[in-house]
């Protein structure tokens, strides 16, 4: 016969004992998406899937790449936030998560309420190019020009894209106006570059890089603090007589707001383990980036910092979406 110690041990082992320690199911317990605001084959895309590919063997589940372009990623950001808050559903998020809440208005949400910043990816510059045929020579001739014979002007990939803002924010420090010629693409940006519609691209590194190459097009200068491993003969805007002057495409992963800090936790320490593989930073480095890891409390902060900065840049240039 069964003592009261025993009886009780028996009870707790039973249906409800066993239900409150099995509560949480195990992570992940499916496969996982990574969702990317823009369409397959850019370098958000390539990257996606590099650290995709490289966080499925410790998870041990697939990890899907899902492009969902539209809205200037804010499509990508809605299938995020009403996904559920269990860990199964990323983004591999760009700028424009921050510059969005006040680019498009009413805003189409709120980071800090619908967003759980994962950890930083990586960086690659914006860079400044013209045709090779072009007299100007330096970033510093550019502007002489834009002040000697305006307008000058420069296509972009879009009204209140990553390089449009970072032009606008280098007009400020420079005391200069282009006049902006704004684009579907990048691609077709540098078409009309080539063409000799406009007289400058501003673009991120990868998309000038074959016709850098092929001597088609000339860097003037890249927007990262330091100067870019696929052009190292290129000078920063620093270097070139604006110190302290940064605006590159930053990368990072986000997942929807709630998140249990143990998966969290988790999918922070995996994507840290990835970025330390040869095949993430080798894309990076093909993009003309570098690896940026960081805390999620660094992440969040950015996140914070470049929200404040394109508010103010996106009101003042009165900038709207296309």
């Amino acid at each position: 016969m069964l003592n009261r110690r025993q009886a009780l041990a028996t009870l707790l082992a039973g249906p409800l004992g066993v239900a409150g320690v099995t509560a949480q199911p195990a992570f992940p317990s499916r496969p996982l998406r990574m969702i990317v605001g823009y369409t397959a084959g850019g370098a958000v895309d390539l990257i996606a899937r590099s650290i995709a590919q490289q966080l499925q063997p410790s998870l041990g589940q697939p990890v899907m790449v899902e492009n969902r372009p539209g809205a200037g990623t804010n499509v990508a950001v809605r299938a995020l936030i009403e996904g559920p808050a269990d860990g199964h559903t990323l983004m591999l998020a760009a700028n424009a998560l921050a510059a969005n809440v006040t680019l498009y208005q009413p805003a189409p949400y709120n980071l800090s309420r619908d967003v759980t910043p994962i950890a930083l990816v990586g960086r690659v510059p914006v860079v400044l190019a013209v045709a090779a045929t072009s007299p100007v020579g330096n970033l510093q001739q550019f502007i002489a020009a834009a002040k000697a014979n305006p307008p000058v002007s420069y296509g972009s990939p879009g009204n209140g894209s990553t390089p449009h803002l970072a032009i606008e924010l280098f007009e400020r420090v420079a005391g200069i106006k282009f006049t902006h010629v704004p684009y579907k693409g990048g691609s077709q940006a540098i078409t009309d570059v080539l063409g000799g519609h406009v007289q400058a691209v501003a673009v991120n590194a990868l998309e000038v890089q074959p016709h850098v190459r092929s001597g088609k097009l000339r860097v003037l200068a890249v927007m990262t603090p330091q100067r870019a491993g696929i052009f190292p003969e290129v000078p920063t805007v620093a270097e070139s007589g604006f110190p302290g002057f940064e605006a590159s495409v930053w990368y990072g992963v986000i997942a929807p707001a709630g998140l249990p800090q143990p998966i969290a936790t988790r999918l922070h320490a995996e994507v840290q383990k990835a970025l330390a593989s040869d095949d993430v930073r080798q894309r990076l480095s093909s993009a003309g980036g570098e690896v940026l890891p960081g805390s999620p409390a660094q992440f969040t902060k950015l996140l914070q910092d470049e929200s404040a900065r394109y508010a103010r840049l996106i009101r003042e240039a009165q900038i709207k979406p296309d």
